[in-house]
């Protein structure tokens, strides 16, 4: 019999994390690696937990995860999107609290393209009077 699996898929700036979640005892692979060793700082491990904690559903399902591009705080935030949206295939009750918490909503933030004339986005020339 095929295992049970729920798939959600998360995004932030340009990260993309494809997460799926198995019934288990709650291990979190990120990349074939542990989430302690793929996050060096306990804010971003603190943030990919975040849906698990708000549903009281840590330690029930094992948490695997493909995620690419952009940096470590783009791709946990991307992470917890796509859990938030695996636990709603699980229950469509969690809406609730994962709404209220915010991690539903896909953050819509992303860089600002280069103007020409300028050196980056934003950023001019150096002014010179003479």
């Amino acid at each position: 019999m095929a295992q049970v699996q729920y798939i959600g898929t998360g995004r932030r700036k340009s990260s993309i994390a494809r997460v799926r979640l198995v019934p288990g005892d709650g291990q979190i692979l990120i990349n074939k690696r542990s989430i302690d060793e793929y996050f060096g700082l306990e804010t971003l491990k603190t943030i990919v937990k975040q849906p698990l904690v708000a549903t009281e559903t840590i330690g029930r399902y094992d948490v695997y995860v493909n995620v690419n591009g952009g940096g470590y705080t783009g791709q946990a935030g991307a992470i917890r999107h796509g859990i938030a949206r695996a636990l709603l295939q699980v229950d469509p009750e969690l809406r609730a609290p994962l709404k209220r918490a915010g991690f539903l909503t896909r953050d819509p933030r992303m860089k600002e393209r280069k103007k020409y004339g300028l050196k980056a986005a934003r950023r001019a020339p150096q002014f010179s009077k003479r």
